[in-house]
Formats: structure tokens, C-alpha cells, sequence
């Protein structure tokens, strides 16, 4: 489990914290390559796109279950509510890796970068957005107080 979190911290890491200018274009991130433990299929989900300067992959188990049967369907949320919750789980999560005697190091390794006003689109602010809810639900974890969605 310590593996699949790393690994998806570092992916989510890669991810937020690729941010490009208006006047230049990044070239899109290398794929890293890492063994895992027997990952089955529809654990892995991958975020990437034609204009989009960055790949994200998601390797957690039970997430792409997740997303395809559990998940609020695309165009449910608006693209605005997911940045705004996204931006606030972001600042939670940042919250507690600085607090490891706290929160468990285990689950909150790594910061994540992801800057507000940055559009990473629909596609990546909904995965992103359904990947905070699953973590809390599968980990008993609640980032921002109150109810955690269920979806």
C-alpha cells in the first residue's frame, strides 16, 4: 500500500506541479516507469490529451471500479466547482504532510502544487476531484470536514 501511495503522490506531484507560461510551451513530461505489485486491470487510469503539456496516471486499486460504477457522472459537477474543491482538498492534503506526527506519513507523503487559475480542463479537475473522494472513503480520511460525498 506504501508503494501504490508513493507512487501516486509522485504522479500526483508530477502532475500539479507542471505549470506553463502563456508564452512558451513545455514539452509534454517523460512516463516513469515503476514496478508494482500486481496491479489489475482498470487500476490504472491515465490523464492525458493532445493539448495537454503533462500526463497524469493514477495507480491505486479499486479507483477505476470506482470511477466507472460509483462516481457522479461527467458534467455532473461544473468544471468551477471541481477547481474550487480540488483547490481546497490540495490545501488540506499540503496541511497534513506537514503534520506527520499527526496524520499518517504513509498516506500523506509528498505536497502537491496544484495552482488556482491554472485550467488543467474538465477531464483531469473531475478524475483528480473523484480520486480525493475515493481516498477519503477508502482510508477513513476526511479532508475538509463536515459530510465526506459519497458519490
Amino acid at each position: 500500500m506504501k508503494n501504490i501511495l508513493l507512487l501516486i503522490t509522485i504522479v500526483t506531484i508530477m502532475f500539479f506541479s507542471c505549470n506553463s507560461s502563456k508564452d512558451t510551451i513545455a514539452p509534454k513530461t517523460d512516463i516513469i516507469e515503476i514496478e508494482t505489485a500486481k496491479v489489475n486491470k482498470g487500476d490504472t487510469i491515465k490523464i492525458s490529451g493532445e493539448n495537454l503539456e503533462y500526463d497524469v496516471i493514477i495507480i491505486e486499486p479499486g479507483f477505476g471500479f470506482y470511477l466507472a460504477s460509483r462516481a457522479q457522472p461527467k458534467d455532473y459537477y461544473s468544471q468551477s466547482y471541481m477547481e474550487t474543491r480540488n483547490f481546497r482538498y490540495v490545501q488540506e492534503w499540503n496541511r497534513r504532510v506537514l503534520q506527520p506526527s499527526r496524520y499518517n506519513p504513509n498516506l500523506y507523503e509528498m505536497n502537491i502544487n496544484y495552482i488556482q487559475g491554472i485550467d488543467y480542463g474538465y477531464d483531469v479537475n473531475y478524475k483528480i476531484y473523484n480520486y480525493f473522494i475515493f481516498f477519503q472513503n477508502r482510508y477513513n480520511q476526511n479532508l475538509l470536514g463536515g459530510r465526506i460525498p459519497q458519490n
